[in-house]
């Protein structure tokens, strides 16, 4: 399921992040098969194709630290994360230099490199800080399911799970959203044929979940809208709900992983950190091999997690 995930990712990378769709719709057009644009096109950062967004490497450096052991994960998880994304790494020297740009008045796609973001950004102050809960609360994104993403698929109880999320974000939204994601994909793992009508019904009773049962009815009204001017509507953005909603939304209208990811590519916005969900959700429901092989093949990271398996 992380393999859906990543490629997912790798897929949308190119393309991050850039919200307006008639821009996009140019740079795609003529193509089937827009996923791993050989040039990158995102307006903030650039990457070399094949590679992942933030979203999906803080789940990379937790599939990391549970292969060297999976004991005492949380401790060794926040020191891998200093050492991945704190001072010295790339990603910390990037966001240096985003603090000397803000004074140019457009000074997008001068980052040459990954980009930090602004969870992991706390998380590295709290942990330094030794602070007991070490997550971010400024914004309600997609970074804890991201990282607990390989955890919950190494079998990790509920509670447990909510503890590594909680070193990235402490946002209630933030922790809501990222166990609805994992009790959908959950669902699917253990064969319901329709993990999204089954969550509805499992939780229309649970003042916890109340929300994103209803938005999930609301969505599905949708269903036969175009995606791209539903994810205008519902969300493009990193923030729940609109990239949750966004989500079930291709989920819900497509039939398989690649169409999935593919209408979430050209949506625009943040595709990646939809993609993250999307493919571990068809991965799950439809098995490993519903993920293309030319695609798993141009993702830097896939070998690692093959390997795995």
């Amino acid at each position: 399921m992380f393999l859906g995930a990543t490629v997912a990712d790798a897929a949308a990378r190119p393309l991050h992040w850039v919200y307006n769709q008639k821009k996009l719709q140019i740079f795609i057009k003529g193509k089937k098969d827009f996923s791993f644009l050989k040039k990158n096109k995102s307006p903030f950062y650039s990457i070399k194709t094949g590679k992942v967004s933030g979203y999906n490497q803080i789940g990379q450096v937790m599939l990391e630290t549970l292969l060297k052991d999976p004991k005492n994960v949380e401790e060794r998880f926040k020191k891998n994360i200093l050492k991945s994304f704190g001072p010295g790494s790339i990603y910390w020297k990037n966001l240096k230099l985003r603090a000397k740009y803000r004074k140019v008045k457009d000074w997008r796609g001068i980052i040459k490199g990954p980009w930090i973001h602004q969870n992991i950004i706390e998380a590295i102050k709290n942990i330094k800080t030794k602070k007991k809960l070490t997550g971010g609360v400024k914004v309600n994104e997609s970074d804890g399911y991201c990282a607990a993403l390989p955890y919950f698929l190494y079998g990790y109880n509920p509670k447990s799970i909510k503890k590594i999320i909680s070193t990235i974000t402490i946002s209630k939204i933030s922790l809501k959203y990222a166990l609805a994601k994992f009790y959908l994909i959950d669902l699917a793992l253990k064969g319901n044929k329709d993990p999204i009508n089954e969550f509805v019904k499992v939780f229309k009773k649970n003042s916890y979940f109340k929300f994103i049962v209803e938005d999930i009815k609301k969505v599905k009204k949708l269903k036969t809208k175009p995606h791209s001017d539903m994810v205008k509507k519902l969300g493009m953005a990193c923030s729940y709900p609109g990239t949750f909603n966004s989500s079930i939304h291709s989920i819900i209208s497509s039939k398989n992983y690649k169409t999935a990811i593919l209408k979430t590519i050209k949506a625009g916005g943040c595709n990646c950190s939809r993609a993250n969900f999307i493919g571990a959700y068809f991965a799950a429901l439809k098995g490993v091999n519903t993920i293309p092989e030319s695609w798993i093949k141009k993702t830097d990271p896939a070998k690692k997690i093959l390997n795995q398996h």
